[in-house]
């Protein structure tokens, strides 16, 4: 499933050709502050060689979204995750900053619940949230994803969403 569309928003599998976006969206500090910071060229360089290389092993992963007039959006996806030793797999969604409040992460959200518990059959999905970040626990709530529990990754209070088939 290279390519998706929603109402608003069409979806391609993450390519070389992203990197430019990609780097601007992942040095905005405002787009990185759930992300884990603000990342480098070089940092953005290898996520989307391992990004590309996770849609070679599995099948499925990142996308990126443009608008209708082609614009790019943000990125987002279905991804293979270790959570306390545990492989998930977790739906993420990153837009940039002109694109915040106008309900693009919630149709996204719903379509990637879709593609993941529908057309991969995968058993469930879970959300990886910042504590903090309100907005993203709205969208995965909005989605009928359920709370599951609270932990700490990488040094941050994250709470954990899963909506199962």
């Amino acid at each position: 499933m290279n390519h998706f569309r929603t109402d608003r928003l069409t979806a391609e599998r993450l390519n070389e050709s992203h990197l430019a976006d990609l780097v601007a969206l992942h040095l905005d500090p405002e787009v990185s502050r759930y992300l884990g910071g603000v990342r480098s060229a070089e940092t953005t360089k290898a996520y989307l060689a391992t990004n590309m290389a996770h849609w070679d092993r599995h099948g499925f992963g990142l996308w990126t979204l443009q608008t209708k007039d082609g614009a790019f959006a943000g990125r987002a996806g279905l991804r293979h995750i270790l959570v306390d030793d545990i492989d998930e797999i977790e739906i993420l969604y990153a837009f940039k900053r002109e694109f915040w409040g106008r309900g693009f992460a919630s149709e996204t959200a719903t379509a990637l619940t879709d593609i993941g518990l529908s057309h991969l059959k995968l058993p469930s999905l879970i959300g990886i949230v910042n504590v903090a970040n309100a907005a993203s626990r709205r969208v995965l709530e909005r989605s009928n994803y359920l709370l599951e529990r609270s932990t700490n990754r990488k040094g941050e209070d994250v709470v954990i969403y899963r909506k199962r088939r």
